[in-house]
């Protein structure tokens, strides 16, 4: 038996991500859980804000930020920075957040982050709440601890976290690799078999 509930923002799990921006000296940065990837060619995403929001004018006004995905171990930053504005206080300080400056745009990027994704503002699209942010991914930075010897990304060990209804949750353990249930498994060596 199914409940039926009236049209809602419910959709879980969806990341718990750090988004930084930076107009000259003034920067902030913010947690957002309403952004994903929408294209793969070109690679885009969006970030969807608040126009009352005190990053809502900086990304307005220079089209670029940062989508910096998180950790377990910074479960508390993420809830920080989407409690409190920076209008009031430096969170960068607050929650010694280290940074670094991107390389294709002029916003920082978190050091602890494993993956950020530099973006350019494609569009926006004022949705009610909500303004749409649309974006191109013109550079990715990736943690080296995270790229193994062959040049793949491997973010299994990196703690990834999820916000899902209201909590934080601690990304599990691997299910399976996309495909896995369409691929054919192999045949045994014929060869090996008659050693």
């Amino acid at each position: 038996m199914r409940r039926q509930f009236d049209g809602a923002a419910l959709e879980a799990p969806v990341p718990a991500a750090l988004i930084t921006c930076a107009d000259g000296d003034i920067r902030n940065v913010f947690t957002a859980a309403w952004t994903s990837i929408v294209n793969t060619r070109p690679p885009m995403t969006y970030v969807s804000i608040r126009p009352s929001r005190y990053s809502y004018e900086i990304i307005d006004k220079t089209g670029e930020f940062v989508i910096n995905l998180t950790t377990s171990a910074m479960v508390r930053a993420v809830d920080y920075c989407g409690a409190r504005s920076g209008r009031d206080i430096d969170k960068f300080e607050k929650c010694r957040l280290d940074t670094e400056m991107s390389e294709r745009v002029s916003c920082p990027l978190l050091t602890a982050s494993p993956v950020c994704l530099e973006c350019k503002v494609r569009s926006k699209t004022e949705l009610g709440s909500h303004t749409m942010f649309l974006a191109d991914i013109v550079g990715i930075s990736v943690d080296e601890r995270y790229i193994d010897s062959k040049g793949k990304i491997n973010l299994e060990q990196a703690g990834l976290m999820a916000y899902a209804h209201g909590g934080y949750y601690a990304l599990g353990r691997a299910l399976g690799t996309f495909g896995f249930a369409v691929r054919k498994k192999k045949k045994p060596d014929r060869d090996r078999r008659r050693k």
